[in-house]
């Protein structure tokens, strides 16, 4: 880019001393004489290189403009139009709640899981929970570690509702026991790699802060 900008003011030099060679003229028969001008020749020469570096730099900055339109994903688009969005505090607190969510949910702490979930997430969720103490089955979930946490789809509905779908990769030991603390389903010595896809929407509304699951996919 350098090198471009050099070439736009060799050509606004040229056309520069070309004007002056017009207006002046030559006279090979005297002495070079010294060209000497008033406080308005001066001003209207800055005038002048002023509006040909303007001329040729304009499309220039348009061109940059564009190129930065274009880098944008489609993702980033979306997002850009949350306001006051932040893509790395969005993720940090998306990691929290799912780990909240998930501990809520294994625990039966049906408090914590109405303050992070829509009401559809919330009935199902209490569907299993009554079908686990019925059975007198518990829930174990040993969280080790995250590998993905990443934004992979946004959208603005009509209503105004912006909806974040976040690809989870984590590492997790799960079991379910029954009454005698005797495992009845996953392995307590076995690491497992799951991904999950969990969507989180929230109105566009400056008194609505908090985001809200409202779809779960492995």
């Amino acid at each position: 880019m350098m090198y471009l900008d050099i070439l736009v003011l060799l050509v606004v030099v040229a056309l520069i001393f070309q004007r002056l060679w017009r207006v002046l003229g030559t006279r090979p028969e005297e002495e070079p004489r010294q060209i000497k001008l008033s406080k308005e020749g001066s001003e209207k020469l800055c005038d002048l290189l002023r509006s040909e570096v303007e001329k040729h730099s304009a499309p220039q900055a348009k061109v940059k403009e564009a190129d930065k339109v274009t880098e944008m994903s489609e993702l980033d688009i979306t997002l850009s139009k949350i306001p006051d969005f932040n893509k790395d505090g969005f993720i940090n607190s998306a990691k929290k709640a799912f780990q909240i969510i998930t501990e809520a949910f294994n625990k039966a702490d049906s408090e914590t899981l109405k303050m992070l979930v829509d009401k559809n997430i919330f009935k199902k969720l209490a569907t299993i929970i009554k079908e686990r103490k019925e059975n007198e089955i518990t829930a174990e979930t040993d969280f080790i570690c995250f590998d993905k946490a990443e934004i992979i789809k946004a959208k603005i509905d009509d209503k105004n509702n912006a909806s974040l779908s976040v690809e989870f990769v984590s590492e997790q030991v799960n079991v379910l026991r029954n009454k005698d603390g005797e495992v009845i389903q996953g392995d307590e010595n076995y690491i497992q790699t799951i991904t999950d896809v969990w969507t989180f929407m929230k109105p566009l509304d400056a008194k609505i802060n908090n985001w809200l699951l409202v779809s779960t996919k492995k």
